[in-house]
């Protein structure tokens, strides 16, 4: 399998000829959706899905499809039937090739004040790859690889390293990471890689791995 780091919270995976691209938001490259096969979307904030660009890979493409839950799929089912699937925790389905699993439930509490909305994390071919979305979320299932929410309005440095310590992934790789300065990046990278308890990694946007 391949990673292929956008920018932000996306990321595109390839595998035999097929490609699966997880929250390409308005934080991502333009063209972050062109050429995929099959869409994931963790939740309904902009920088995660972005309504038009989604419309217009649907449109580029009529084979594309998506899958995520219901407060982004209502927003794109009834123009395209049959493309959108809407799906919540404890679900399983294959697309573009990939094997997926649904984990989660609620995005993570930014201010109590605030009301929590809902977010899905995906678990891809038995383990491989996790991507949480924008929540802590511990599969009850071992990880080989975890896209790591670093940065954001809703966590701090501790809870990241106890949620890498907690999921035990083999490795982890830095998403939510727009808003992260280039002055910042190398205390985060310090500091989880020591005690994080994992091979601790980051890629530029662009930027690819061999999983």
């Amino acid at each position: 399998m391949k990673l292929t780091k956008k920018a932000h919270s996306c990321v595109r995976l390839e595998k035999d000829g097929r490609t699966l691209v997880l929250d390409p938001g308005m934080f991502s490259e333009a063209d972050a959706a062109s050429g995929a096969d099959a869409i994931l979307v963790t939740h309904e904030h902009p920088d995660h899905f972005d309504e038009g660009r989604l419309r217009a890979a649907l449109e580029a493409d009529p084979a594309v499809e998506i899958w995520t839950l219901a407060s982004v799929a209502d927003q794109l089912s009834a123009a395209f039937p049959g493309r959108v699937h809407t799906v919540g925790h404890g679900d399983a389905f294959t697309a573009a090739g990939f094997d997926v699993q649904v984990h989660g439930e609620l995005h993570a509490v930014i201010h109590p004040d605030i009301p929590r909305i809902t977010n899905v994390g995906y678990l891809v071919d038995g383990g491989r790859l996790f991507h949480p979305g924008d929540a802590l979320t511990v599969p009850d299932h071992p990880v080989e690889t975890l896209m790591l929410p670093v940065m954001a309005p809703w966590n701090k440095i501790s809870e990241v390293i106890d949620y890498v310590r907690e999921v035990e992934p083999q490795r982890a790789y830095d998403i939510h990471d727009a808003l992260l300065t280039d002055l910042a990046r190398p205390i985060y990278d310090r500091q989880i890689g020591a005690l994080g308890g994992t091979e601790h990694l980051r890629l530029s946007s662009g930027e690819s791995a061999q999983l």
